[in-house]
């Protein structure tokens, strides 16, 4: 019997998600009769302490007794339990500074961490995440951003909507002008915000045909990183090239500047990656741009225009081409950016439904088949109170040595 905890979310801004829903514990329970759930009383949740209850399982203040701590977002240290096994999303792995001291007590506390984001298959392709649903919102707020500033139309705040299928009702409502949009990325993000596209029937059409004319209703191209990038040396290039030696290229994405209005950014940046445009080329008389939905989020790096992350409170600002400041995002000559950097948060029900169907299907099984696929070990950054072999790679920043350039997300 493995003794399973869906802990609750204190961090703040307060995390409305979790890991498994009443209805899903109910089929796990069916599924794999040896794990046995408690769920951490929680006033935040999306679904309620009654609702778990309601489903026949023990909600309790404490879950001390359990083996497996199930939470989303970063655990504070003062609630961490020794010896325990931990997931959550700890936002550790790429030596984010602000986390630091949370590893080094997972480290002391002799805790298994299993970070959500390295929970990937034998080829490393993740297997979970909220990536479909940061799209799904964030191409909704770029749509939204638009209806507001040029007040032709008027879209809720998703986080005030009970669903999914409730957001797309809105977006029902609406006729967008006839904009172009450029999409980059070819993961869960970008595919999601693509389905929003879709569903307001806005027309796909090649990057050479959105390059070469406008068009008399919305259209949008979705690219990928050998349209937005090429090489330097002029040759032909390759996408793993790309990922692997990301310095052999430079921005192409230019070109789609001058021709867009609406740029939904859902790629992966990599460090040393060529950036998508610069501040100087957004003061350039050709720079079209006037919306940048940026759920990517990486900060005064790839993007100019996004100088800081936004909130689900205050999702827009302004960006002013010509003093690189920020201003009202009303104001017709700026730039207006969303990059709010937790939009799952927005979708909390729907996301935690989706996110739960993947640890169903692709981690909960390795606790119970002697891990045959090797998901546990790859995902454990820490055990007996040292790191793993995988991440190893930390131990400079455990002890404080950190380099420049590994000082930001």
């Amino acid at each position: 019997m493995i003794r399973f905890a869906l802990i609750k979310e204190r961090k703040t801004p307060p995390d409305r998600r979790v890991v498994f829903s009443p209805e899903m514990l109910k089929k796990i329970a069916k599924e794999f009769p040896d794990a046995k759930f408690k769920v951490e009383s929680s006033d935040i949740r999306v679904f309620s302490d009654e609702q778990y209850r309601a489903a026949g399982f023990e909600v309790s203040e404490d879950v001390t007794d359990c083996d497996v701590m199930l939470g989303v977002k970063e655990v504070p240290i003062p609630a961490l339990i020794d010896n325990k096994k931990y997931f959550f999303f700890s936002h550790t792995i790429k030596k984010q500074p602000y986390n630091r001291d949370l590893l080094r007590e997972i480290l002391n506390k002799n805790i298994e961490l299993y970070d959500h984001e390295v929970i990937i298959d034998k080829k490393g392709a993740r297997l979970i995440g909220f990536g479909r649903y940061a799209g799904l919102v964030g191409a909704y707020n770029g749509i939204r951003a638009i209806g507001l500033k040029e007040g032709s139309f008027e879209l809720p705040k998703a986080e005030n909507l009970p669903d999914l299928d409730a957001m797309l009702a809105e977006l029902d409502n609406i006729e967008v002008p006839n904009y172009k949009f450029v999409l980059t990325g070819s993961g869960k993000v970008a595919h999601g915000a693509k389905e929003i596209l879709d569903h307001l029937k806005i027309r796909q059409v090649s990057h050479e045909e959105y390059l070469k004319k406008d068009f008399d209703q919305p259209v949008y191209c979705h690219i990928d990183v050998l349209e937005y990038a090429k090489r330097i040396d002029g040759s032909k290039g390759g996408r793993m090239e790309f990922y692997t030696h990301p310095e052999n290229y430079e921005s192409d994405f230019f070109r789609f500047a001058s021709s867009s209005d609406v740029f939904i950014a859902g790629h992966f940046y990599g460090e040393g990656s060529p950036v998508f445009f610069t501040a100087e080329e957004a003061r350039s008389d050709d720079f079209r741009i006037k919306y940048v939905a940026d759920i990517s989020c990486d900060i005064a790096g790839p993007i100019a225009s996004t100088i800081r992350p936004s909130t689900i409170a205050e999702p827009f600002y302004g960006y002013d081409p010509q003093t690189e400041a920020e201003r009202d995002f009303r104001d017709p000559e700026a730039i207006t950016v969303m990059a709010v950097d937790n939009l799952p948060c927005e979708l909390p029900k729907d996301a935690s439904e989706g996110f739960g169907e993947m640890f169903l299907k692709n981690v909960l099984p390795a606790f119970f088949n002697d891990d045959q696929d090797g998901i546990l070990e790859r995902a454990r950054m820490t055990k007996d109170g040292k790191l793993t072999e995988g991440f190893l790679y930390l131990e400079d920043y455990v002890e404080g040595k950190l380099h420049k350039n590994e000082t930001t997300e």
